[in-house]
């Protein structure tokens, strides 16, 4: 039964501080944030698309990614919009897939619409270009089995939630989020590392996702 299995390795939990960085780059036209897009580092990338996790962790699920908005709202180019709104960030494993669909999906449109290029953002609704930077940090939680995993679960802050499931993935470009590539190397249960791993992190808010993931693994010790 899974509550008599030791891991083979303890998890240790760690948690993050976050940071915003301006970049100092900035654009006025679809061809200008394109161009930037290109160049910027991955930090800059994660936090345009992950800024509303991060900020906002107790409201509702779905964020729109901050070009999606900037493209609509201030632009006026609400097909594009919905395009980049539309990109499903879980199907990248790393930020760098995730660049190059965006960069995508931008030069597609601007092929077929050519007068995108002559509209400019007014004056002070320029799009900035911030970075996230972030501090791992390791806690005093370890856990040696599901049983000690699950209730460290419940205790541990959202910041040490959304270190494990959203950065440890995409930005340190791991295959899976570390809970289910844990319980599948170090407690061997791949049905339960796999029942995790199928969550889709962007439709639940941090509270939920911890609460479904507690579920989860109180459900399988009581198999």
């Amino acid at each position: 039964m899974p509550r008599l299995i030791k891991a083979i390795e303890p998890f240790r939990f760690y948690t993050r501080l976050h940071l915003s960085e301006l970049t100092g780059l900035r654009a006025s036209n679809l061809s200008q944030l394109l161009s930037v897009v290109k160049q910027v580092p991955g930090a800059c990338i994660y936090h345009h698309t992950h800024r509303f996790l991060q900020q906002h962790q107790y409201l509702s699920p779905e964020p729109p990614n901050d070009f999606a908005y900037w493209v609509s709202k201030v632009l006026g180019e609400d097909e594009l919009g919905e395009e980049l709104a539309s990109i499903d960030t879980i199907q990248f494993s790393t930020v760098r897939s995730l660049r190059d669909k965006i960069i995508a999906t931008i030069e597609d449109y601007l092929k077929n619409n050519m007068s995108a290029k002559l509209k400019f953002a007014g004056e002070g609704e320029e799009f900035h270009f911030i970075k996230s930077v972030s501090f791992v940090l390791p806690t005093n939680y370890i856990a040696y089995d599901l049983i000690e995993f699950v209730d460290i679960v419940k205790k541990v802050t959202i910041d040490s939630i959304y270190f494990h499931i959203f950065e440890s993935r995409l930005r340190l470009e791991r295959k899976t989020n570390d809970f289910s590539n844990w319980v599948e190397t170090s407690i061997g249960d791949k049905e339960l590392s796999d029942s995790i791993s199928r969550l889709d992190p962007y439709i639940h808010t941090l509270e939920d996702l911890r609460k479904t993931i507690i579920n989860i693994v109180e459900q399988k010790l009581r198999d």
